[in-house]
Formats: C-alpha cells, structure tokens, sequence
C-alpha cells in the first residue's frame, strides 16, 4: 500500500539518508510504532521506531556518519538498540525481533525475526503499521493487522490473542487504558475481557513504569476517561486502592453524601480544561482523597468529612513515596494545594476579611493562582442556583484576592524583623521563646493590627516580650 499521508520536509530529510544508509548495508528498514499511528491521526511526533531487518546498531552508525556532528548518538549493546537525537527528532533503531516470555517477568528473551514477528510483537494494531525507508519502496505501508482500519473506527485491539499479549507484558494493559484516555479510542470487548482476566499481572510491573502511564493518562485531554476504564478494568484497586475507596454512596434513612470518587474525576476534568500542569492535576486528584476515613454520620446533619483536607494533606507525602514520585517542591505544592483546597470556598460562605485574604496569600504563596483554579473545579454540585451563588461569591474573592495583594504585597511576605534580630533585641539564644516572638509579629501583620514596618514591629515585640515574662 503506498502512502497515504505528507512527510514534512525534515522528516523526508532523515527518511532520504536512513534509506540511503539502508542500501548501503543491505537491509530493509521501517519506521514502525506511534509515529507512522500519529501520522494517520494528524497528529505531531518527534519519537521515531525504525527497525530493520538486520543489525539496528549497525544501520544507525551510518546514519550517523552522515548526519556527523548534527546529531547525538548512543547505543545500549544489551537491549540491542541506538538512539539519535537529530534536530527535533529522537529516533530509536532496533532489529526486527521475535520475543518470548517467561511468566515471572516481562523481559523477553529475544531473538532475530522478521518484519512480521516484529509488528506481531507489538502492543496494539494501531502501532503495528510499518512505513517503508527502503530505496525500491520507499514510502509503502504495511499493515499485516488492519491497524489503519482500527485508527479510522477508533479501536483498541491486539494483533494476537490478548490474552497472551497482557501475560506475556502486563504493562500493555496500562498502555491500552493511556491510548483510552489520549486518544479517546474505545478498547474492544475481547481485548477488555482480556485485560480484566489478567489484571492481577500488574503485580510483575515495577511501580515507575505503573506511575508513567498514570501520568500521562493525567496529562490527556479527558483524565477522567483513563480512570473511569482502570476502574472499570478492575485495574485501579490494585495500582490505586486509596483513589478506588472513593467510590460509592452510603445512604442513612434521607441522608446519602455523592460519589466521592466520580466527584474527584469531575474536579480533575475541570482543571485539566484550564491547566495542563502535571502537579496540578495530581492535587485535583488527590483533594479528596482522605473523606473515607473522616467519614461521620452527624443525627440530624447527615453525612461530614471534618479535617479530610488536614488528613489529605498528611496522606500526599505516603502517595508519593508509593508511586515513586519526586519528593522535593512538587510533593510540597500538592500537600500544599490539599492542605488550602477549602479555603477560598469557606470565604465565599462569609464576610470576606482583608484579613482572612492576607492569610490565604500567605499560605498559599506562588500557588495561589491554581490553588484558585482548583476551588473553582471543586463547584460540582448539580443544584444550578447554589453554583451560580458560588461561583459569583468566588468571583467576589478573587477580586478581593487581588485588591489585598496590590495594596499588601502579602504572598511570600517576610516580618520586617526575623528572628536573628529578635534574639539580638532581647538577647536570647535559640529558644521556644524566639519561635513565640516571630510567630506573634507574623500573626499581627497578617491580621492587620499592625503595619509591616520595623518601628511598629520593635514596639509590638517589646509587648509581647513584657507579656511572656509576666505569664512566666
């Protein structure tokens, strides 16, 4: 079959000197995988495949004796592959192989094969397509599996049984929930049947590659797709047991609280609508995600979850540490964004104190503005005329967020005087005493009984000392 799609112009550049480099050693040689897939969805990739029938390694050193110092080279002798990082482009080569499993591990044992074991091998018909690089066809597709049919009909589908494809590399299980949510294709019954047999293979699956999928089902257009079908696979308690407990509705005579769990997915799609920020997405993810076990049934007030976002907040760090995710300023913003997720909504039930803006700016520092966006996603409920009072009450405290911050200058503020000065003032060693002192000034700036000005400061901590010693 010839092709069907354009070639940009650098594309057809390094397609020209592969298929030259080809001829040169005698091999056939394919670009193969998600980019020939993205290239029929009209969709941009700079990872390119390119297998050969042959020495992968070898077709690659001649490639890059003709790129020269344009590109970057590496090769990994025991996986039996070489990359290239030319322009844009990060090109993969490898052998055409032919892959064998042993129940305990998803490394293959490899040996030679042929274009067909290799596309056979490979996760889905979608990404089983091969685009000749070969002088006397150059351009022509090959498609043992209907894959370009399955793109048209938005399909999910193995190219052999599926049974044996997800035991012999669990992983593609998660791939296929990730295409789900990325490209909105529907995952067929066989291969769903499939996958539901054999999710318990997932245990052989180390958590960073588990914890890679999850974040780029995160980062998709819809997040909620991907979780809803690992939920639906019977995936999600075992990769996600803390997000699954947010599911289902407990009824006590009138009183039932929603699905925290379809809740949280609607919050996570409304801030992927407006912020593509990973750490973001994993704050709207996890916002909720202690109200199991605050969960209390109050006689005459129904259903509550007191201190759920103090207990979240607490939670994030453990989440993290399971997913093997980094543990430095992310981990900060999301027990951050966890910690604050109700304040800004608490304001819109009150009178709006410039004092209570000041402490929110201070908390929330540089995350105010998705702290923001958060609050605003968390407005679900299905009551029109409460969002529409929310969401003009909300309107009200970003005003006043503004207003307080122009006039104030409050987000990341420090007291005129730290805590170095305040031990020379009344000399003190470190003690419980300076931390009383310090925590006093900030408390009376932030409550605006006085100006952030050293003069006011000095008179206000001279107080508080006299008042410390009097209660001694």
């Amino acid at each position: 079959m010839k092709t069907i799609f354009t070639l940009t112009e650098q594309e057809d550049e390094l397609f020209q000197i592969v298929a030259e480099s080809a001829a040169i050693i005698d091999v056939e040689a394919y670009a193969v995988g998600g980019w020939v897939r993205d290239k029929f969805l009209k969709r941009k990739s700079k990872d390119i495949d390119i297998t050969c029938i042959g020495d992968g390694i070898r077709l690659a050193e001649v490639v890059k004796s003709k790129l020269g110092d344009a590109c970057s080279f590496a090769f990994f002798k025991n996986f039996g592959t070489a990359q290239l990082k030319y322009k844009d482009f990060e090109i993969e080569f490898v052998g055409c192989r032919k892959e064998s499993y042993q129940p305990e591990s998803r490394n293959p044992v490899v040996v030679e094969g042929t274009l067909l074991d290799d596309l056979s091998r490979r996760d889905f018909t979608i990404n089983a397509i091969a685009f000749s690089l070969s002088k006397n066809n150059f351009g022509s597709i090959i498609d043992y599996f209907n894959g370009i049919d399955h793109i048209a009909q938005g399909i999910l589908t193995t190219p052999l049984d599926p049974v044996i494809t997800f035991q012999d590399d669990p992983l593609r299980m998660m791939r296929a929930v990730r295409f789900h949510a990325q490209l909105q294709f529907q995952i067929d019954t066989t291969t769903a049947v499939a996958i539901t047999q054999s999710a318990l293979r997932l245990s052989i699956i180390s958590q960073e590659r588990i914890t890679e999928e999850i974040n780029k089902i995160l980062l998709s257009e819809r997040p909620s797709f991907g979780f809803l079908k690992l939920f639906d696979l019977k995936m999600l308690p075992l990769i996600f047991p803390a997000l699954h407990a947010l599911h289902g509705v407990e009824r006590r005579g009138a009183f039932a609280h929603k699905d925290n769990f379809y809740h949280t997915l609607e919050v996570l799609d409304n801030v992927a609508k407006q912020s593509n920020d990973l750490w973001l997405r994993w704050a709207a993810l996890l916002h909720d995600i202690a109200k199991p076990p605050t969960k209390r049934f109050e006689e005459g007030t129904g259903w509550t979850f007191h201190g759920h976002e103090v207990v979240g907040a607490k939670w994030v760090k453990k989440i993290f540490i399971q997913f093997k995710l980094p543990l430095n300023d992310k981990l900060k913003k999301v027990e951050k964004l966890v910690l604050l997720h109700l304040r800004p909504i608490a304001l819109t039930k009150e009178a709006i104190t410039d004092a209570a803006v000041r402490r929110l700016l201070f908390d929330a520092g540089d995350d105010i503005d998705d702290l923001m966006i958060l609050c605003n996603a968390d407005i679900t409920s299905k009551n029109e005329a409460k969002v529409k009072r929310y969401l003009h009450n909300f309107e009200l405290v970003k005003l006043k967020l503004v207003e307080v911050e122009e006039r104030d200058r409050v987000r990341n503020f420090q007291p005129c005087i730290d805590g170095l000065t305040i031990m020379q003032m009344f000399d003190l060693k470190p003690t419980r005493t300076v931390g009383i002192l310090k925590n006093s000034l900030k408390d009376a700036i932030l409550d605006g009984f006085i100006k952030n000005e050293v003069a006011e400061a000095k008179l206000f901590l001279l107080n508080q000392y006299e008042k410390i010693n009097f209660e001694k």
